[in-house]
């Protein structure tokens, strides 16, 4: 089976084509190796596969024949991913929420207070 309609089998990308731009790409990789999409896989081999920020690794346990259901996916594969890197994701989602939207203005008195609360100094006007 070729990779890219694995990972769609495995749904990891929601449409093939997604799947094979993003082998295109580069963000697909096998045994370390960048790869095209139509490269075909094997049971025992390492994949790894970087989605929103993560690098999620796998081993390949057996060949689906079609696309599965979510709760049958663990057959056909072990998860390796590290739990650090879910929990850089839950960090970086922290730290999105604290910066302002772009073109909303100046801070405000209770932002700026907030502020100098946070950095434990006090802006000179």
């Amino acid at each position: 089976m070729r990779i890219d309609k694995y990972l769609w089998c495995l749904r990891y990308f929601k449409t093939r084509s997604i799947a094979t731009n993003a082998c295109k790409k580069g963000t697909v990789k096998i045994n370390e190796v960048v790869l095209k999409p139509s490269r075909d896989i094997y049971p025992g081999d390492k994949v790894q596969v970087r989605i929103s920020q993560i690098n999620y690794t796998f081993l390949i346990l057996d060949i689906p024949k079609s696309r599965l259901g979510a709760k049958l996916v663990d057959q056909y594969r072990k998860d390796t991913t590290p739990k650090e890197a879910f929990e850089k994701l839950e960090l970086l989602k922290y730290s999105k929420d604290y910066y302002r939207k772009k073109g909303t203005g100046r801070p405000s008195k209770k932002d700026r207070r907030d502020l100098e609360d946070f950095t434990g100094s006090v802006a000179e006007d």
